[in-house]
């Protein structure tokens, strides 16, 4: 689907959608758990259903409700024999069930779409060989899993990916032995571990950390003892996803009316609510009150922002970062490089295709601002964060923009294109 994008500005306010985090770990965590869980999430995406139809393979009933799915755990016996998981696209589900089927050790083939094979699972795959499992070559799909995995204690460097550790947080409560996962300091993006925490405290598991020295370096230590069981809470609801809403937030920086974000927690343990921060910075106006934030533009000006630990905001804040006065450095951004496309590239691309200037030095992508782009055609290279950035910046734009393979947005926002409608914006779909 192509979609064509005519200069409106967004305002009025929107719902935060459910938080695509949040769920997969709640998913898992109550697939895992001792009771019935009824999740609260009225809207799905293509990810989230990834993890649904892997829980179903490996003997988790989900059932969809009016208001989002009820977990039925993992039956007596679990797994029948080796399973057969899909996980499309989605790196959170590979990263985060991989662990856990290992766990289960009844043995699995996991097949994944798309650039995903591609992206790294090194140095999880190395722990988890010499943790009893034995996994087939990484970097091809299908990928062959078999053995039991043991507790223990877990190395990783802290310049991995967060996804690693909370995998594996969320096998411990199956082992029979304490785990203790050493991830060496800095670590980046650490807010999606402690997302993933919040997700096992839900469910009745307390995961310590501390810092501790281990051969000669400083370590953050994520324990869990040998006890450690997870129970169903009974009802658990999936809060506003800070990731897209920040989309929203950045199209009222570049407007000249507030656009509001209702349902969000400001209190959350998602890091993308650094959105806010980065937007003062760059000089918008943001306020909040009882869940609803408000962005609205000022006098925009660029800066450097340290994206590393929050590499899902890239792309909102260089839509507005190509229209601020001045040289904004987004640093540290080479996490982008394994998203669904290379993101530090297509980001870079898709400004100059709408008449923006930007490059990218090293793992920084730098962005030098103008008063409006000119709008232009852009291919969103299967990447939903491509698409929506180009949507944001088209409302803005002189002219008109034609997004190619603007269905992607369904990877983790589905309705995306009927709430930019809602909001004021004008575009017209086309099937190809």
């Amino acid at each position: 689907m192509d979609a064509l994008v005519q200069p409106r500005p967004l305002t009025g306010a929107i719902g935060a959608i459910p938080s695509k985090s949040m769920a997969h770990r709640l998913l898992i965590c109550a697939a895992l758990s001792r009771g019935i869980t009824d999740l609260v999430c009225p809207m799905r995406s293509q990810d989230i259903d990834a993890t649904l139809r892997c829980l179903r393979a490996i003997g988790a009933p989900a059932m969809l409700t009016k208001t989002g799915m009820r977990m039925v755990p993992i039956t007596v016996g679990g797994i029948r024999g080796a399973a057969k998981l899909d996980v499309g696209e989605s790196g959170s589900t590979l990263r985060f069930l991989l662990p856990v089927v290992a766990a289960l050790g009844k043995g699995a083939t996991i097949m994944g779409h798309g650039r995903l094979a591609e992206r790294p699972l090194s140095p999880l795959d190395d722990q988890l060989r010499e943790h009893g499992v034995t996994l087939s070559e990484s970097g091809r799909f299908p990928l062959e899993v078999s053995g039991r995995l043991t507790g223990g204690t877990f190395r990783l460097p802290g310049n991995v990916s967060s996804q690693y550790v909370s995998g594996l947080l969320m096998a411990a409560p199956l082992l029979d032995e304490r785990v203790d996962i050493l991830v060496r300091e800095p670590v980046e993006s650490r807010a999606y571990i402690d997302l993933t925490i919040s997700a096992l405290a839900a469910f009745g598991v307390t995961v310590s950390e501390q810092r501790v020295r281990d051969e000669g370096e400083t370590c953050r230590c994520y324990s869990v003892s040998a006890s450690a069981t997870l129970v169903s809470p009974g009802v658990c609801t999936v809060e506003g996803d800070w990731s897209n809403a920040a989309f929203w937030l950045a199209a009222g920086a570049l407007g000249t009316e507030p656009l509001s974000v209702t349902g969000l927690d400001t209190q959350s343990r998602q890091g993308d609510r650094a959105i806010m921060a980065a937007l003062s910075l760059l000089g918008a106006r943001v306020g909040r009150s009882r869940g609803i934030v408000a962005a609205s533009r000022e006098a925009l000006h660029g800066r450097t922002i340290d994206v590393s630990g929050i590499p899902d905001l890239a792309a909102p804040l260089a839509a507005v970062a190509a229209c601020a006065e001045g040289t904004t450095r987004l640093a540290n951004a080479g996490r982008l490089r394994l998203k669904e496309s290379d993101r530090l590239v297509t980001v870079r691309d898709t400004l100059l295709l709408l008449g923006g200037s930007a490059c990218i030095e090293q793992d920084d992508l730098v962005i030098v601002g103008r008063p409006r782009l000119s709008g232009g055609t852009v291919d969103a290279a299967g990447d939903h964060r491509i698409a929506m950035m180009a949507a944001v910046c088209a409302a803005y734009a002189e002219g008109p923009t034609t997004i190619l393979g603007a269905q992607c947005v369904a990877k983790s926002y589905p309705s995306f294109f009927d709430d930019f409608r809602s909001l004021g914006g004008k575009i017209c779909e086309k099937e190809v």
